[in-house]
């Protein structure tokens, strides 16, 4: 994981503008108000749709690929490293209330209080789905094919054709 100053206040700037388009998004999901959401992120594919309520730190750490589809209420947490970014392949189905969280924070109390955030990279496979309300931590890999279970907590990589479910996520058949 990679340390960055989230107070840092550049950081703070950036992160006041992309929670301003997302709030325009989410009070307006209009064809304007999508370009904007889509143009923060450091690279959108063709026919990505994305429903209201979406929300990134700063947009600038995610990569979708074409034909993906994020349901209604999605946190992207993404980090300003160009190392811990969050990939998204093609034709991948997200749905509601999933959270892919690259952004942590210390477990040591004592380094804790100095508020620093850690980040990983978060890779997601071409034609993955994504279950309702799943939540995938930060420095996971998720392979081609694979699909995670509504409510499962991913803490370690998913292996493709496979499904996944629970809390931890563990395998449950090869697709």
């Amino acid at each position: 994981m990679k340390e960055f100053n989230s107070l840092d206040k550049s950081l703070l700037e950036q992160r006041k503008n992309a929670h301003e388009v997302c709030r325009l998004f989410a009070k307006s999901p209009s064809k304007g108000n999508l370009k904007r959401l889509k143009g923060m992120f450091a690279h959108c594919g063709e026919q990505v749709v994305i429903e209201a309520g979406f929300h990134c730190d700063y947009g600038s750490g995610i990569k979708i690929g074409d034909r993906t589809f994020i349901n209604i209420n999605c946190t992207v947490l993404d980090a300003p490293l160009s190392d811990a970014q969050i990939t998204i392949g093609d034709d991948c189905l997200i749905g509601p209330n999933v959270q892919i969280l690259a952004v942590s924070h210390a477990v040591n109390p004592t380094e804790r209080l100095a508020k620093a955030n850690f980040a990983a990279p978060i890779s997601i496979g071409n034609n993955v789905w994504i279950g309702a309300g799943a939540i995938i931590l930060a420095g996971i890999k998720v392979a081609d094919n694979a699909v995670i279970g509504a409510g499962a907590i991913v803490t370690k990589d998913v292996a493709a054709n496979t499904l996944v479910a629970g809390n931890p996520a563990v395998k449950v058949k090869d697709l």
